[in-house]
């Protein structure tokens, strides 16, 4: 891989990593799935007007922004509310695995010796970052999992669904899902308007950073990289973004650096790494 374009990829890492900070701080100002909401308005104002779909291909995008857009996104923005930046982005990486587990019984994919074990680890990553204070409650834990396996669900649909170039994508479900976290804001939250006028700078900076940097830019680069490079170059570089993420907790939301989040932390990353990277044997 050319450095420039590694450099790219290290960006949008960095986006992504710092993407769940962004959110963390952007909750703090204004209830999530009104942020949510307000995150996936501006996402489809954006990408909708310039990425046209068919009308076939419409009943796919609806049924994605279930999953995708109410179920991973809201339950994200929900979770990262309750739990420590690093956690949530550790266990938001327990999607891959997840999508494993779905591509073996839905897809009858091989599941292999190297990928089993991986999943074993991941596993037993989250158990011990469940034991650990991190996690006060059995709440946050249910709930960012629950957003990990809307994104494995997704991932599964995406695989199986129609050829939809991604900013369409992104675009389209975004649109869709606007009604549903909107009515869950109507309905579960209070106060909106006053939120809305209350909030600084720094929770509309959230709401911009989170749909223009995370979804648009960072995106936009990353299927770039992947139409130029073979998968197995480029995916493993999400490895960091749990790692970085953590960091820059730890850094700058003064997240603990416990050793259940050094252990558990290290069982997830090892785990999905082993899930993810294709290892070639070199011929005799």
């Amino acid at each position: 891989m050319p450095f420039r374009d590694l450099l790219l990829g290290l960006f949008v890492i960095v986006i992504w990593a710092l993407n769940i900070i962004v959110i963390k701080v952007g909750v703090a100002e204004l209830p999530p799935l009104l942020m949510t909401t307000l995150r996936f308005m501006l996402v489809a104002v954006l990408l909708v007007p310039f990425y046209p779909v068919t009308r076939a291909q419409l009943p796919f995008l609806l049924l994605l922004s279930v999953t995708f857009g109410s179920l991973h996104f809201a339950l994200l923005f929900i979770g990262l509310g309750q739990a420590e930046a690093g956690t949530g982005a550790l266990l938001v990486q327990m999607g891959t695995p997840f999508a494993t587990l779905l591509a073996v019984f839905f897809l009858k994919e091989k599941l292999g010796l190297k990928r089993l074990i991986g999943l074993l680890l991941s596993f037993a990553g989250v158990i011990v970052l469940a034991g650990g204070p991190t996690l006060p409650s059995p709440l946050p834990l249910s709930i960012l999992l629950m957003s990990a396996f809307g994104w494995a669900v997704s991932q599964l649909l995406i695989k199986r669904g129609p050829p939809i170039a991604p900013l369409a994508l992104a675009g389209w479900v975004a649109l869709f899902a606007v009604p549903q976290v909107g009515l869950g804001s109507w309905l579960l939250e209070h106060n909106h308007l006053h939120a809305i006028q209350q909030a600084s700078w720094l929770g509309w900076g959230a709401v911009i950073y989170t749909a223009v940097m995370s979804s648009i830019v960072a995106y936009g680069i990353w299927y770039t990289l992947l139409r130029r490079h073979p998968v197995n170059r480029v995916v493993p570089m999400t490895l960091l973004v749990p790692v970085l993420a953590v960091g820059l907790g730890a850094l700058l939301m003064d997240d603990s650096l416990g050793i259940h989040k050094l252990i558990g932390g290290g069982l997830v990353v090892a785990g999905i790494a082993l899930i993810v990277i294709k290892f070639r044997r070199r011929p005799a």
